[in-house]
């Protein structure tokens, strides 16, 4: 019964930060760094490896897929537009050296899709200093939704996709929400948020637990939560933890209900999970990537199968809609694009129609959508409903 309520509802609408080094110009003090007469090269720092690896194949599907479409119409003012990954495992410190190290040699022309709270907290002050652009952050931490000239975000806010979760829940009825929440800056922003939610609403968490990314506490984490007797549980976790998250509260917990966000359970663990993900439900930030409905999921459909990849997912979706608006910018930018023309072309963007999506940056903190939806999974893995 509370399944089916799930299933018709739908709604729309870190680590400490590092000190920034001076003199973060790039050593070539290039104009475009990142730029030649044939390519123009945008970067990435994701995890390729660690524990939220599945976020690195997603970005790099959705915007090669998003990039070769543009390039197989004559790219951008003649130029093809290629990605670099720089894998940072997930761990802020990695993150920090990629982007100097990128800023330092002029490498890209701006950043594209880095994944994580503490990580994007991280190089915050690195951007400041050098002017370069960042293009939709992996990340909808309200810490991070600060007036910055340099970073446009896409999706919506992590307390935007909370409240929304808590809203359902509680006027579904259900009184015990347990939390539990990664045991970092995302997942205690997360806990902060949802506790707040629940205090307006004259309650309290029934249980909550910190989560360690590795999930090496995951069964006192488990304990912690059962001895809350929940009836439901707020998943603010990311990754593989999610995983095997899930499988142990379905074991010790049977017939809890689960809702995570967006960043949950990316498209590589829900085929880990296979039945086991049967009846969650997550918000997206994104329209359904299996339902062709709009014009923006049937542009990436099709970029999707041209660049050989037939498994569409939220994650490479997202990947897709931030590749896009990247391309919107160099196309406004013109043939001698520079990265404070790219700025004020991006930031000169008004409701940018992406095919039934709309981004709008109308004013400083440059956040493009506030786009929120609920689904629940079935048991291949897909929204239902």
């Amino acid at each position: 019964m509370q399944r089916r309520h799930f299933v018709s509802l739908a709604c729309r609408s870190g680590a400490a930060t590092l000190a920034a080094p001076a003199l973060l110009r790039p050593a070539l003090a290039q104009d475009a760094p990142g730029v030649s007469a044939k390519t123009i090269t945008i970067v990435s720092s994701a995890p390729v490896t660690g524990p939220l690896l599945a976020f690195g194949a997603e970005i790099q599907q959705g915007v090669n897929a998003a990039f070769a479409q543009a390039n197989a119409r004559g790219g951008v003012s003649g130029r093809n537009v290629q990605l670099q990954i720089l894998d940072d495992g997930y761990v802020p410190e990695r993150t920090v050296a990629n982007v100097r190290q990128v800023i330092a040699q002029g490498q890209a022309l701006a950043l594209l899709s880095c994944v994580g709270t503490p990580n994007n907290t991280a190089i915050a002050p690195l951007l400041e200093e050098s002017g370069m652009p960042h293009i939709a952050p992996v990340t909808g931490a309200a810490s991070l939704r600060k007036p910055q000239r340099n970073v446009f975000h896409v999706r919506a806010s992590y307390t935007d996709e909370v409240q929304r979760l808590i809203e359902r829940l509680t006027g579904m009825g259900l009184k015990g929400l347990g939390i539990a929440y990664l045991d970092n800056g995302y997942g205690r922003e997360l806990l902060e948020v949802a506790t707040a939610a629940l205090a307006k609403r004259g309650m309290q968490p029934a249980g909550q637990a910190a989560v360690a990314t590795d999930g090496k506490n995951l069964p006192q984490a488990l304990q912690t939560l059962a001895a809350g007797r929940p009836s439901a549980v707020l998943l603010a976790t990311a990754g593989a933890v999610s995983v095997e998250l899930v499988r142990g509260i379905k074991a010790q917990l049977p017939g809890v209900l689960m809702a995570g966000l967006s960043v949950t359970l990316p498209g590589a663990s829900l085929a880990q999970m296979g039945e086991a993900a049967s009846g969650i439900a997550l918000t997206m930030v994104v329209p359904d990537p299996q339902r062709g409905k709009l014009q923006l999921v049937r542009d990436y459909q099709s970029a999707m199968r041209a660049a050989g990849f037939t498994d569409f997912t939220q994650g490479s979706l997202e990947a897709y809609v931030n590749a896009r608006v990247l391309l919107e910018g160099l196309e406004r930018a013109g043939k001698d694009v520079t990265q404070a023309r790219l700025r004020a072309a991006l930031s000169g963007i008004r409701q940018l129609d992406l095919g039934g999506f709309t981004i709008d940056y109308s004013h400083p903190p440059y956040v493009g959508s506030r786009f929120v939806d609920l689904g629940v999974l079935g048991n291949n893995g897909r929204f239902i409903g």
